[in-house]
Protein backbone atom coordinates (compact mmCIF):
# COMPACT_ATOMS: atom_id res chain seq x y z
CA UNK A 1 0.00 0.00 0.00
CA UNK A 2 1.08 3.55 -0.71
CA UNK A 3 -0.21 6.65 0.30
CA UNK A 4 -1.07 9.72 -1.63
CA UNK A 5 -1.43 12.98 -0.01
CA UNK A 6 -3.07 15.92 -1.91
CA UNK A 7 -3.16 19.64 -0.51
CA UNK A 8 -6.70 21.31 -0.23
CA UNK A 9 -5.51 24.85 -1.09
CA UNK A 10 -8.66 26.72 -0.05
CA UNK A 11 -8.46 24.75 3.47
CA UNK A 12 -4.54 25.32 3.90
CA UNK A 13 -3.96 28.00 6.89
CA UNK A 14 -0.28 27.80 6.42
CA UNK A 15 0.05 26.44 9.93
CA UNK A 16 3.41 24.54 8.67
CA UNK A 17 2.95 20.96 10.75
CA UNK A 18 2.79 18.67 7.97
CA UNK A 19 6.58 20.48 6.72
CA UNK A 20 7.50 19.87 10.49
CA UNK A 21 6.78 16.32 10.39
CA UNK A 22 7.22 15.03 6.46
CA UNK A 23 9.74 17.78 5.02
CA UNK A 24 11.01 15.79 2.83
CA UNK A 25 6.69 15.14 1.52
CA UNK A 26 5.54 19.10 2.03
CA UNK A 27 6.61 22.34 1.98
CA UNK A 28 4.71 25.79 3.28
CA UNK A 29 4.64 28.13 0.45
CA UNK A 30 1.69 30.15 -0.39
CA UNK A 31 -0.06 27.16 0.39
CA UNK A 32 1.09 23.70 1.73
CA UNK A 33 2.14 21.69 -1.10
CA UNK A 34 3.59 18.03 -2.20
CA UNK A 35 7.27 17.89 -2.50
CA UNK A 36 7.71 14.10 -2.88
CA UNK A 37 6.75 11.03 -1.26
CA UNK A 38 7.39 9.34 1.96
CA UNK A 39 6.58 6.46 4.44
CA UNK A 40 2.84 6.00 4.60
CA UNK A 41 2.76 6.28 8.66
CA UNK A 42 4.63 9.79 7.98
CA UNK A 43 2.08 10.83 5.55
CA UNK A 44 -0.55 9.81 7.83
CA UNK A 45 0.68 11.80 10.93
CA UNK A 46 1.34 14.10 9.10
CA UNK A 47 -2.22 14.70 7.72
CA UNK A 48 -3.95 14.03 11.30
CA UNK A 49 -1.57 16.79 12.80
CA UNK A 50 -3.00 19.37 10.30
CA UNK A 51 -5.34 21.77 11.94
CA UNK A 52 -7.34 22.64 9.07
CA UNK A 53 -7.89 19.23 7.79
CA UNK A 54 -6.06 20.45 4.60
CA UNK A 55 -4.36 16.78 3.77
CA UNK A 56 -6.58 14.32 2.05
CA UNK A 57 -4.60 10.85 2.11
CA UNK A 58 -6.04 8.21 -0.64
CA UNK A 59 -4.72 4.82 -0.96
CA UNK A 60 -2.24 4.48 -4.81
CA UNK A 61 -4.04 0.78 -4.93
CA UNK A 62 -7.44 0.89 -4.13
CA UNK A 63 -8.09 4.65 -5.13
CA UNK A 64 -9.69 5.03 -1.81
CA UNK A 65 -9.50 8.08 0.35
CA UNK A 66 -8.47 7.10 3.78
CA UNK A 67 -8.13 10.41 5.61
CA UNK A 68 -9.56 12.35 6.97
Amino acid sequence: MAYIPEIDEDACSLHAQCESIAPEVFRVEAVAVVIGSGPDELIMKAAEACPSTAIRVTDSTTGEQVYP
